[in-house]
């Protein structure tokens, strides 16, 4: 008799444990999926990065945490106009100076981001932390960044791909005000696509920039 209430015993500890089992790989397929949802090519990114999924995971769970701490706040009605204005000096300059232009445009969104509420600090964090809203353009950022940092080697053609990359994300920090004063989606007073030279003249998306045959950008006529 004892020996069947040992075996029936045996039976449910096997089927509980089976059961846990069976939570435990739902609950972490679920969190896989929210994370990947989430994330986008940054889970595949974390995943290379810090050599495992079970690390990556707790990686992006972190900065997940992290981020819900902050105070992110809209920009008001006057900082959108104000950079607003200064993306389209951005553009200008860089018909004559590629290089100070995306330097400058890397500045730029720091204190876009530092006014949205993200922490000051390097270039890593403030990425890991624009991951966590904004996966789509975040890669932007990085990529912008990482032809920033070759400075006087980076190519006329790479700067005009940096001023390319940082404006996915600029237009991404602006779109959202505390006064949507825009029906169709458009940010009023940030004109992306048309930022003036200081002749007049219409400098265009930074795309658009005609080259000369030494690759140097054309001032439009």
């Amino acid at each position: 008799m004892q020996e069947a209430q040992l075996i029936q015993l045996l039976v449910v500890i096997a089927i509980v444990i089976v059961l846990f089992a069976v939570v435990w790989f739902v609950m972490r397929r679920r969190k896989t999926a929210h994370l990947r949802d989430k994330f986008g090519e940054e889970y595949d990114r974390t995943v290379d990065s810090v050599g495992g999924r079970s690390s990556a995971e707790r990686n992006l769970e972190e900065r997940e945490r992290r981020v819900a701490e902050f105070d992110i706040r809209p920009l008001t009605t006057a900082e959108r106009d104000r950079f607003g204005e200064e993306w389209r000096e951005v553009k200008t300059l860089f018909v004559d100076s590629p290089p100070e232009a995306v330097l400058r445009a890397d500045r730029l969104l720091g204190t876009m981001m530092e006014a949205r509420g993200f922490p000051v600090g390097d270039f890593d964090r403030r990425y890991e932390d624009l991951t966590v809203d904004h996966a789509s353009v975040a890669k932007h950022y990085r990529e912008g960044h990482d032809i920033a940092e070759k400075r006087g080697d980076a190519t006329t053609e790479e700067m005009r791909r940096a001023i390319n990359h940082y404006e996915k994300l600029f237009e991404e920090l602006v779109s959202e005000t505390e006064e949507a004063d825009a029906a169709d989606g458009t940010v009023p007073g940030v004109p992306l696509n048309d930022a003036d030279t200081r002749d007049g003249t219409s400098f265009g998306d930074a795309d658009t920039v005609s080259m000369t045959s030494n690759g140097r950008p054309i001032r439009p006529d």
